[in-house]
């Protein structure tokens, strides 16, 4: 199947602020269109397959009112059912209601027909993703309890909903926009901490089971200025994808948010490396491996490597 990328497409943008003490705070908030669709043979050359998940114009009760929030979707097929299922952050303008949404298509290219949001095992969901593993089990990541953790839980069969299966990670350690992956039977996770609309230090972490435990590995970013290295290169992560036939090699992805105008927002993409020693000691030493090290290297202009070919 060809890579597919998918996007919020946003419109007007409403601005006000507000003066706390002497901070001059501005808040923006955007209408939402709906959910892009983006499709490419090369990662290089892409076309715009239009949006695939419409708001609501007209009832304001609806989640996908345009008024509300709709952030961070993603979608996986599911074998056994033929459908594409897609699960994306719900929220009001003042990010109380912190529920998961999902919808579903015959087609990856939609139009996808929208089911319902829920707080996933009654918890609070903010930045969250969800992750395929290789047996065809599907999980939905969230950040959770005000954003002072992570919580993580197998979905259904048919990846409409959730068990009654949860685990929390990261416990106090406020962490959020969870990109996993996994190399060589190894789970790995890169997060960001939390603090708005503003880049901070992304943070690797790993795993043997993807139920954990996990365990922190320290800052991957490299190349930069020292600024970059701590800001994320000024982003914030939100996927990480395999090229495919080049072992240890993927593409890690992120958010540039632009706070002041969220709908001219952008994207970094940069090479990531899984190999070589960690670089922080383990928070705890009960045998667990020595995991390899994530690297995600700094490039102002890069190509895909020579011996990936794309997908057909």
């Amino acid at each position: 199947m060809l890579p597919l990328a998918y996007n919020v497409v946003y419109t007007s943008v409403i601005k006000h602020m507000e003066l706390t003490g002497v901070l001059l705070c501005t808040f923006v908030q955007v209408d939402i269109i709906g959910v892009g669709c983006y499709s490419s043979k090369d990662l290089w050359t892409w076309k715009n397959e239009g949006v695939v998940l419409e708001a609501e114009e007209a009832n304001e009760t609806h989640d996908l009112h345009k008024s509300n929030v709709l952030e961070r979707p993603k979608v996986i097929y599911n074998e056994k059912t033929g459908k594409y299922v897609m699960w994306m952050h719900i929220d009001d303008t003042n990010y109380t209601k912190a529920a998961v949404g999902i919808a579903v298509s015959d087609y990856p290219t939609g139009p996808f027909n929208y089911l319902h949001s829920k707080r996933p095992h009654g918890f609070e969901s903010r930045d969250m993703t969800i992750f395929k593993d290789d047996d065809g089990v599907a999980y939905v990541v969230y950040s959770s309890e005000e954003n002072s953790e992570l919580h993580i839980g197998p979905l259904t069969e048919d990846y409409l909903d959730v068990t009654h299966v949860v685990r929390r990670i990261l416990i106090g350690q406020h962490r959020e926009a969870p990109a996993l992956f996994k190399y060589q039977g190894t789970y790995y996770m890169i997060t960001s901490g939390c603090t708005g609309w503003a880049p901070n230090e992304a943070l690797a972490h790993a795993a043997e089971s993807i139920m954990g435990p996990w365990e922190t590995m320290g800052n991957p970013c490299i190349g930069g200025n020292k600024m970059f290295r701590q800001t994320t290169f000024f982003a914030q992560s939100t996927y990480v994808i395999p090229l495919t036939g080049l072992p240890g090699s993927f593409i890690f992805m992120a958010d540039r948010w632009n706070p002041a105008d969220l709908r001219n927002s952008r994207y970094v993409w940069l090479p990531l490396i899984v190999g070589g020693p960690a670089d922080r000691p383990l928070d705890y030493d009960f045998g667990f491996p020595i995991w390899s090290r994530v690297s995600i290297y700094w490039h102002r202009k890069w190509r895909l490597p020579s011996g990936w070919s794309g997908l057909k």
